[in-house]
């Protein structure tokens, strides 16, 4: 393997394998042939909804710009026909039972307060998720968190609400192609609390042109105004057809703007743990007297999970599968139509099969990543095999740059504050020569 690059920012792994290691599947293996075996006693699911009011400059989600003609209603009736098959892939042989549900995007409130009672109601009716038994978490916008669409999602269950603010600087937001008012953000955010909706989620974005210290402190002070159980500090990236990407010349990631990131995170981390937080990740915080609400970061990327619509995946312990994947726009939208057409999704067409090392793989990783590190009996109970002897130089290579913690206890594989500020360079250099060859073969679309 090669040495590893000590650049603190080449990619958020926020799953493994990422969908552009992923290829059309052999065969389309039938759904419930992939479940037959599979434990579903503690399945999650997560529903994609693929628009949004806006594209941010930054975004290089699967998501369009609006929805014309009805695309809503066609797109949950696809949704119907989808999760129809999926439940009836998971049969009855066995107890099927969810313990986490996900409405994610896009923007999930994009949608109106009739259509995600719809979706509410295809989670519950046709795939058996108890909603105000499970935590359910649900993303929104400042544009879309309005009072009905919120007290509709606070009736059917939603334990957490996420929003995308970025930041609270409007010149800032301009500059993430993000154009949006703060007061229109602070109202956005006195309606999610008078909903009674038990956890927030505040994102902020850092390293945007022209942030310093001082306006990244306005955001920070603005964002801890509202008492927010979690918050979410995500470095920028500039990625190959975003809105930044076709402003920005690509020579600005560089080692100044890495130095700029880093030095505007460390400020974040150390101001948001002075207030009360605990770090989870390098990007969640949550405060300390709140409590979780539902799985950690990374914790949904676990085998047994249920994705429904375009741009989720679904994970069995031997297959990652979803639909096709872009970024550009047209083509979004034509995966979106196709979508929206299909009559049978009994089978599965994109995907990644995991073999045992690719588990090990997304194991640590999954492990890692986190602060609070990894028992290393555990992974030695799941796999008979120890961390340092499958992953002994690479593991090398991150205590060589001071990236793994020589305080933590006996037993247990961590991360030092420094690791965890690299986790965007120390994550990638786990992927494997496999994986690292088909995503350098996908061709961006």
């Amino acid at each position: 393997m090669s040495t590893p690059d000590p650049r603190p920012y080449r990619s958020y792994v926020y799953a493994y394998p990422h969908k552009t290691a992923y290829r059309e599947l052999p065969g389309l293996p039938e759904l419930a042939c992939l479940w037959a075996d599979e434990p579903k006693d503690a399945l999650s699911l997560y529903a994609h909804i693929p628009f949004c009011e806006v594209r941010c400059g930054f975004c290089n989600l699967f998501t369009r710009v609006g929805a014309p003609d009805g695309l809503t209603t066609r797109y949950l009736d696809a949704l119907d026909r989808q999760a129809t098959a999926v439940r009836e892939a998971l049969g009855d042989g066995g107890p099927v039972r969810f313990t986490t549900a996900a409405f994610g995007g896009g923007t999930p409130t994009f949608l109106t307060a009739g259509e995600l009672e719809r979706l509410c109601d295809i989670a519950e009716k046709r795939m058996g998720v108890d909603l105000r038994a499970v935590p359910l978490s649900v993303e929104t916008s400042p544009a879309t968190a309005t009072a009905d669409r919120l007290a509709l999602l606070a009736e059917r269950g939603a334990t957490r609400l996420s929003i995308g603010v970025q930041s609270f600087v409007e010149a800032e937001a301009r500059a993430a192609v993000r154009p949006q008012r703060r007061a229109d953000v602070e109202a956005a955010l006195g309606r999610i609390r008078d909903s009674g909706v038990p956890v927030l989620n505040i994102d902020l974005i850092y390293g945007i042109d022209g942030q310093t210290e001082r306006s990244w402190r306005v955001s920070l002070d603005a964002a801890l105004a509202w008492r927010p159980e979690e918050l979410y500090l995500y470095p920028l990236y500039v990625r190959p057809l975003t809105g930044l990407d076709r402003l920005q010349d690509p020579a600005a990631a560089d080692r100044a703007w890495d130095e700029q990131r880093l030095r505007l995170y460390r400020y974040g981390r150390d101001h948001l743990l002075a207030h009360g937080y605990e770090q989870v990740s390098m990007r969640m915080f949550r405060r300390a007297d709140a409590g979780p609400a539902g799985p950690d970061d990374h914790a949904c990327q676990t085998d047994g999970m249920i994705g429904l619509g375009c741009g989720a995946r679904s994970y069995t312990s031997a297959l990652h599968y979803s639909f096709d994947y872009a970024v550009g726009m047209r083509e979004i939208r034509s995966i979106i139509d196709v979508y929206t057409e299909t009559e049978d999704f009994s089978r599965a067409r994109h995907g990644y099969g995991m073999t045992e090392a690719e588990a090990r793989r997304r194991h640590l990783l999954q492990s890692l990543l986190q602060a609070e590190g990894m028992p290393v009996d555990g992974y030695e109970e799941r796999f008979g095999s120890s961390p340092l002897a499958d992953f002994g130089p690479e593991l090398a290579r991150f205590g060589a740059f001071g990236w793994l913690d020589t305080d933590a206890p006996a037993g247990l594989l961590r991360l030092s504050p420094e690791g965890l500020a690299h986790s965007d360079g120390l994550g990638p250099e786990l992927f494997s020569p496999a994986v690292r060859a088909a995503m350098a073969a996908y061709e961006a679309k």
